[in-house]
């Protein structure tokens, strides 16, 4: 019994792990392919602005879904994107999208993925606010965030909207 209860309790804890709280937004948009409006994004950082990764963590990206979207479409999605701005997809790149394929689900028009980006460089994912798991890789956090703020991103609109610029 008393295993049980250790586990269960261990269990709860994965789960109720919140996002930061103390985070202000910096930037919000609009991210559409054609004529279907795909995500709304927020980037949040500590005080409401962006410097970089190290000085303005914790960072989040929400994604509100406006859309169905498969967790495979989602992958292949993010695998693209690293290959337009490194201009070829890596090992690296592979082993990340074999850690997502286990953390991420399928979204709904109105699900909400959150990634945050801690201090220490792990990266949480979080389902409609429920955490997903992490990747504690240092140099994912930066390589996935930049899809959306770095200058080669493929939504240079979007990252204006969410960098404030």
């Amino acid at each position: 019994m008393r295993k049980i209860l250790v586990i269960a309790t261990f269990l709860c804890s994965l789960t109720a792990q919140a996002m930061p709280d103390n985070i202000k937004l910096v930037g919000q948009g609009q991210f559409s392919y054609l004529f279907w409006d795909l995500y709304q994004a927020q980037l949040y950082t500590t005080d409401g602005s962006w410097n970089n990764y190290q000085q303005s963590s914790p960072v989040v990206l929400k994604l509100t879904y406006q859309r169905d979207i498969s967790k495979a479409d989602f992958i292949e999605a993010t695998v693209d994107q690293w290959e337009h701005l490194q201009g070829k997809v890596s090992g690296q790149h592979k082993d990340w999208a074999n850690q997502l394929d286990k953390l991420w689900t399928d979204v709904k028009k109105g699900d909400q993925l959150s990634c945050v980006l801690l201090p220490d460089s792990t990266v949480q994912f979080y389902f409609n606010d429920k955490l997903l798991g992490d990747v504690t890789d240092p140099a994912f956090g930066p390589a996935f965030l930049d899809i959306w703020l770095s200058d080669k991103t493929s939504a240079p609109k979007l990252r204006r909207q969410l960098l404030q610029l």
